[in-house]
């Protein structure tokens, strides 16, 4: 069993120090590698289901979350306001209501909708220092998250399409086991009072799960304050159960702040706004992508890609020179050469690497490469123009898959 605490100090990946606080982890080189590799994989996907990327600020005045109901509902998760220039200003514990204002900032058709919003912002959870641990749960959030404005008969469309989106990326990242939870509300005040809001939004999020097939259960108590949510569960290192991914359908906050288009019929409607996220907080996502693999990452996310390893002094400039041309294709990757110890230790060092590549004088004179994958295989010495290739559309591809295996 891993605890991504430990093996993310271990391989430096990220670490953290009194001065800067509780809950606030720094990333180190190489975890700032994973966790960029994942954020431009979601933007791309984004990108090609056509959602349009924005940037907002991390504050926002409490007036803002007075209307999008978090003062009221979330306030004890919240950073304290700060009083500026006779303004209260606080840092956001969502995007959403910025995106809202976003979608408010001008007149809108239906022709635009669905409008897809999607941003990959700080936000921030005032988290008491006992529950703190890790990259799991930290103060300080990077959320990938989207909103999709779109009329009432388009918003289980929009559903289905986000949880299958959230599909493609846990297959890409080597999530096999996740299961998926319809979190409706329960007992107590923590919730807004608008009950045909929550039956319309819950008997959307039945339909959309049911269409799809895909089993679920029902858990009270695990919506948000303003509606109910669908949300894709996996497990800790330790058996825990925590939300990735989620989606949720939302009548309360396009009521809030008023938002509308004008439909073919030149009147004025209120969309419906879906939420979104994919991965969720870059810092969970990547604490369990670190207890999954036990660090040896789906090829496209690791820190270090290739891995070359010159046999002798004497194959030094050709290993340098493959090492530029890898990173000319976009590939991560490193020169090992004899000061780092003999082949054998250096080829245990790089264990967690998809892919090494030993050059002897042998493939130094042909200019090949001799490829060793991260599972035990090793491939036939090819020309390194070939290998080279090869292995950037296999990492460009955000396969799993290391290698493909030749069909018998």
């Amino acid at each position: 069993m891993h605890d991504h605490r430990r093996l993310g100090r271990e391989l430096g990946l990220f670490d953290s120090d009194p001065l800067i606080g509780s809950g606030l982890p720094y990333w180190l080189p190489d975890g700032a590698a994973v966790r960029h590799a994942l954020e431009e994989y979601i933007r791309d996907q984004e990108r090609r289901a056509g959602y349009q990327h924005v940037y907002s600020p991390v504050l926002g005045k409490r007036e803002l979350y007075e209307i999008s109901g978090h003062w009221s509902h979330y306030r004890d998760n919240m950073y304290p306001p700060m009083d500026l220039g006779g303004e209260q200003v606080m840092l956001r514990p969502s995007l959403c209501p910025h995106h809202a204002l976003i979608y408010r900032s001008r007149a809108r058709s239906h022709r635009e909708l669905p409008l897809r919003i999607a941003e990959l912002g700080g936000m921030y959870r005032a988290e008491l220092s006992g529950v703190l641990g890790g990259l799991s749960r930290v103060r300080a959030i990077q959320l990938n998250d989207a909103h999709i404005f779109a009329p009432l008969d388009a918003a289980a469309g929009e559903a289905h399409a986000a949880l299958s989106m959230i599909s493609r990326a846990h297959a890409a990242m080597g999530i096999e086991r996740a299961w998926y939870r319809l979190s409706l509300p329960g007992p107590g005040g923590k919730y807004i009072a608008a009950p045909g809001d929550w039956r319309r939004s819950t008997a959307l999020l039945r339909e959309v799960l049911d269409e799809a097939g895909l089993p679920y259960e029902a858990v009270e108590g695990e919506a948000a304050f303003y509606g109910p949510k669908i949300d894709v569960q996996v497990a800790d290192a330790a058996g825990r159960e925590f939300t990735l991914s989620t989606v949720q359908i939302d009548f309360h906050q396009p009521e809030q702040f008023d938002l509308r288009y004008v439909g073919a019929d030149g009147a004025k409607h209120r969309p419906v706004m879906v939420h979104r996220s994919i991965v969720g907080s870059v810092e969970r996502a990547v604490a369990h992508l670190i207890e999954l693999h036990g660090g040896a990452f789906p090829a496209w996310l690791a820190p270090v890609q290739l891995v070359v390893l010159p046999v002798g002094d004497g194959e030094r400039a050709f290993a340098d020179a493959l090492v530029a041309r890898a990173v000319d294709l976009g590939v991560r990757a490193a020169v090992r050469g004899p000061e780092h110890g003999t082949l054998a230790a250096r080829v245990r060092d790089a264990r967690l690497a998809p892919y090494q590549a030993v050059i002897g004088p042998r493939e130094d004179a042909a200019g090949d490469v001799a490829p060793r994958l991260r599972d035990g295989r090793r491939l036939d010495p090819r020309p390194a123009a070939e290998f080279l290739a090869r292995l950037a559309g296999q990492i460009a591809a955000h396969s799993p898959e290391l290698w493909p295996v030749p069909a018998p």
